[in-house]
């Protein structure tokens, strides 16, 4: 039980390593900026380096400035850099001490074979963890808003949170209801797989044959296997949301979308004399109906 938590906690730790540079482009500073004339030196090295290291660390003794997604990225590895960052220093011993107690309190009690005090300190710490992170994104105050890096550790963090950050509210039952109702799927579908496995594994033929047992198996590890599916592409899905809509939140559409229809005079003649209008070569003008459209 204590190897599958800390299992857990590792794959949730490489899912936001690994969902950093599938958002590189999102956190780009100059990515909706139209400039494609020549870029200066500085420019291009923050918008070519994933991350620099010695630029994070200069920005933690408040020698330079980085933007939020830089900031987090150093502070999945580097705990607690957030909070340096944002001068919030009175946090810092909760959130070692948080996560200290936590890993220490599951070896503890893991060496002396208590597998649920051991996985619930361990949890603890994953918790302590997780909202350092979250503490860290809060408390950064961008000069923009709605803020596109702000808005996607927000979704990363929190299904969710990056649409009520964008005042989307509204989006929220959608996106819930596709993460939470295919996670729910996705339990249910494990369980009968898991049954129907062990079946037939067994060979007990008491209730079912093994041809049967093995059918319902591959069948529940399908559905399984497709309710996760939709469970990550809703969480992805979200997170796109919460960061596109807003880079597009300052996005002007005209109200003045107007159709004017007017009558027309229409030339039968090119002006090399052929004709395409009437059919006959300088024929008179003719009357007709234009239609423009205004957005």
């Amino acid at each position: 039980m204590r190897l599958k938590t800390v299992r857990i906690l590792l794959i949730c730790g490489l899912a936001l390593l690994l969902s950093k540079p599938c958002c590189l482009a999102q956190f780009k500073d100059e990515a909706f900026s139209q400039n494609y004339g020549d870029v200066d030196g500085e420019q291009a090295d923050t918008t070519g380096k994933i991350f620099d290291v010695k630029k994070y660390f200069h920005a933690l003794g408040h020698k330079t400035t980085m933007n939020v997604a830089t900031s987090f990225e150093g502070s999945l590895v580097c705990v607690g850099g957030m909070q340096i960052y944002n001068k919030d220093y009175w946090k810092l011993p909760i959130v070692y001490g948080g996560i200290t107690a936590g890993i220490g309190g599951g070896i503890y009690y893991g060496s002396q074979g208590n597998s649920k005090a051991s996985t619930l300190c361990y949890l603890g710490a994953g918790l302590t963890y997780w909202a350092t992170l979250m503490d860290g994104v809060i408390s950064y105050e961008p000069n923009d808003w709605p803020n596109p890096q702000k808005a996607t550790l927000y979704s990363l963090l929190l299904p969710g949170l990056g649409q009520i950050y964008n005042h989307e509210i509204w989006k929220l039952p959608i996106y819930w209801g596709v993460i939470i109702g295919s996670g729910c799927y996705y339990l249910k579908f494990k369980e009968n797989f898991e049954r129907f496995r062990a079946i037939y594994n067994s060979g007990d033929t008491t209730y079912i044959s093994t041809e049967t047992a093995k059918y319902y198996k591959d069948i529940y590890r399908r559905y399984r296997d497709y309710a996760l599916l939709f469970t990550v592409a809703g969480y992805l899905l979200q997170v796109i949301d919460a960061n596109v809509f807003a880079y597009m939140h300052d996005f002007e559409i005209s109200d003045d979308i107007t159709m004017r229809v007017s009558p027309t005079l229409i030339s039968p003649t090119l002006p090399t004399g052929n004709s395409y209008a009437l059919g006959v070569g300088n024929a008179a003008p003719a009357l007709g109906v234009g239609l423009s459209l205004k957005f």
